[in-house]
């Protein structure tokens, strides 16, 4: 088994000193779920699609999102040297409930690995070893498409979850929702001037933020078919877990849901195939 150095790469960061808004703003651009923090040119935390998404939706302070430091929502980052083997580390971030681990060389962090790393190192070594079915969550958390934003917002905060699957009143599915697409429509409101004050980007997150638990306005109109970015990408049950490995892959998303027989009964993420990385 080979050493994380061979699958470490070179993290995008973000200064310490930065604020929220600008790490939301950095996580679109990129396209990333993730952002390494750092200070003097040593990375000393890290900030995720998820901590932001739930510190907006759930935060009531009435502060610009300009003017709250990133301090407030980054995390420590846990850190492990390169010479740890691959699989001992996928454990640390499954007990750890972490996506990503610091990678130190010498005792400076270097780089980063993330699950998505973990995947394609699984995709690469592990062909007809396990199936979909082998490692799915069963369950999944749905709403309906017409659901408006403010009942979308509430289940992710109730149940800490970072995506919702949406179907239709005869329960088809029908698409997904996710913090991404939260954060996109917040940036997209506040360039239609549908904020109470556009003049700066951050302000039309904080005006949305409020916004999207609200059972007026906004979080009442928008219905969350006009939100999601997407169609679920899906793969079957019985398929070979690299199969579920390349869509993820291919598609930039975080899972997929998990058919039997036609119909959705599951749900396998990233963290799945960390498992199952684990077990072989």
């Amino acid at each position: 088994m080979p050493n994380i150095k061979s699958i470490t790469k070179k993290p995008i960061s973000i200064p310490k000193e930065s604020t929220v808004a600008q790490a939301v703003r950095q996580i679109l651009q990129h396209n990333v779920s993730h952002l390494m923090v750092s200070n003097e040119g040593d990375l000393v935390g890290i900030v995720t699609q998820k901590d932001l998404g739930f510190f907006l939706l759930s935060d009531n302070t009435e502060d610009n999102l300009d003017k709250i430091p990133l301090a407030k929502v980054m995390k420590p980052l846990v850190t492990v040297d390169e010479s740890m083997k691959i699989k001992e580390g996928a454990q640390i971030m499954i007990d750890r409930k972490i996506g990503s681990l610091g990678i130190n060389s010498h005792g400076k962090t270097v780089g980063i690995i993330t699950k998505t790393d973990l995947i394609r190192h699984y995709l690469q070594k592990y062909v007809g070893k396990k199936r979909v079915g082998d490692f799915m969550t069963v369950s999944y958390v749905s709403m309906y498409e017409d659901d408006p934003i403010h009942k979308i917002a509430a289940k992710m905060v109730k149940e800490k979850v970072s995506r919702i699957i949406l179907k239709s009143q005869a329960d088809a599915i029908t698409g997904i929702v996710t913090f991404k697409d939260l954060f996109i429509l917040a940036m997209t409101l506040g360039r239609e001037g549908r904020t109470v004050d556009n003049t700066d980007p951050a302000i039309s997150v904080i005006s949305t933020r409020k916004g999207f638990l609200s059972e007026s306005g906004f979080g009442k109109t928008i219905l969350s078919k006009e939100v999601m970015s997407s169609q679920l990408v899906t793969a079957d049950y019985n398929d070979d877990l690299i199969t579920a490995c390349e869509i993820i892959l291919d598609n930039n998303v975080n899972g997929v849901g998990v058919l039997v027989n036609g119909k959705l009964s599951g749900i396998l993420s990233k963290t799945d195939i960390v498992r199952a990385l684990v077990s072989v």
